[in-house]
């Protein structure tokens, strides 16, 4: 029977001696050597998605120009960051638009830039306009303050996404008879085409559905440096129908996450603008896997046939927030460029990147063994149903 600790698996990484593959690679390794004999052979699995997240953002302390100032509202190139925290902290939220941004008027909007589009920016060492303005006080005199500053000049910066990595999400479709403009993409009449946004057999909560060995204090692969989970998502739903093998069936466990944003890249960390939408960012999280016994191992091993999304009309049940699904089909049927709803033959296509979630998978795989990144167990794990979601036991 295999039985394997946080503490032997990082002693393994330590020594050079960890055996870490991908979730793409443990698929075939289980087909040809069986799920003992793999769980026995390897100690990590690497999981990871790249995809618009819309719950994401970034708190900075902007540091105190002279005289000092308490910022009441801050834009950072014209979008305006949260300043109701402190006197210079301030939270920039991805989905944020410059107020001269007209929106959708005209229908549809083009929404070329907003929050994530700075964050993107910022990471990419290039200078932002800063302008506060503030109401002064005796101990915050200055009412106004504007330069062009970096994220080198910023004496704090930490991404924040409260919701981040969704375990399964929705097929999107219009059964309409004109073009709808979504978060989940331009969807065309008539079932004209079916998008949807996850990594499949990579993406993290999929290979750990019962989130055994993800919680507080996880330490993960974020935005191309090193972050942590720090608490559930909101929308957090871990009581969500599930298949035989425990995945989901639908929207269900979700990741609060946070890290340095300064060690992060802007290969990582993408501003995104949705026609008729709105802006947003794509985030790449990469989560090892520890495979402390043959159960763990079974659950890194699903494949894309083996998971299933829901396929949602997005012109009038979604919003409506009515109906049932549409239909259910395998993230091995998405990928392979159609589906067929009813008797009519649909194209999909991903708005996430499974080559870039292949391509983080495989750099967290090189940081483990190259001893850059130990294990980190949870101080405890994510609710696994609704009734935990009370808080009880978690603080």
């Amino acid at each position: 029977m295999v039985k394997k600790t946080y503490e032997e698996i990082n002693a393994r990484i330590r020594a050079g001696e960890a055996v870490v593959v991908t979730a793409e690679e443990v698929i075939s390794m289980v087909r040809e050597q069986g799920p003992e004999e793999t769980a026995a052979t390897v100690d990590v699995v690497t999981t990871a998605t790249f995809g618009p997240m819309c719950s994401s953002g970034a708190f900075f302390n902007l540091g105190h120009p002279q005289p000092r100032m308490k910022m009441t509202r801050t834009f950072l190139n014209g979008v305006e960051a949260y300043s109701g925290l402190a006197v210079v902290d301030a939270f920039l939220g991805a989905t944020q638009l410059p107020e001269t941004d007209p929106g959708n008027k005209p229908h549809p909007g083009e929404f070329r830039y907003g929050g994530g589009h700075v964050i993107e920016d910022l990471v990419a060492g290039k200078e932002v306009l800063l302008e506060a303005e503030g109401y002064g006080t005796d101990c915050y005199p200055r009412k106004q303050f504007e330069r062009m500053i970096r994220l080198a000049d910023i004496p704090q910066a930490v991404l924040f996404n409260p919701r981040n990595a969704y375990q399964n999400y929705n097929v999107a479709v219009n059964l309409t008879d004109k073009t709808i403009y979504t978060y989940m993409g331009i969807l065309k009449p008539h079932l004209g085409n079916a998008n949807y946004s996850t990594a499949g057999q990579l993406s993290p909560l999929f290979n750990d559905p019962y989130y055994r060995t993800i919680g507080m204090g996880t330490k993960i692969f974020l935005g191309g440096g090193a972050g942590y989970v720090s608490w559930f998502g909101t929308q957090h739903s871990p009581g969500a129908a599930r298949g035989e093998n425990g995945v989901p069936i639908s929207p269900a466990g979700t990741l609060a996450v946070m890290g340095d944003l300064k060690q992060m890249s802007p290969r990582w960390l993408r501003g995104v603008s949705f026609m008729g939408y709105g802006a947003s960012l794509m985030v790449g999280i990469g989560i090892p896997i520890p495979i402390l016994d043959v159960e763990m191992l079974k659950q890194t091993a699903v494949s894309d046939a083996e998971i299933f999304a829901p396929i949602v009309d997005y012109s009038e049940d979604y919003p409506q927030g009515k109906g049932e699904p549409l239909g259910r089909v395998s993230y091995a049927q998405l990928k392979s460029g159609e589906i067929t709803i009813g008797d009519k033959v649909v194209p999909t296509a991903s708005l996430s990147s499974y080559p870039g979630a292949k391509e983080i998978a495989g750099i967290l795989k090189e940081w483990i063994q190259n001893g850059e990144f130990l294990l980190t167990e949870p101080v405890f794990t994510l609710p696994r149903d609704a009734a935990e979601i009370d808080y009880k036991g978690l603080v």
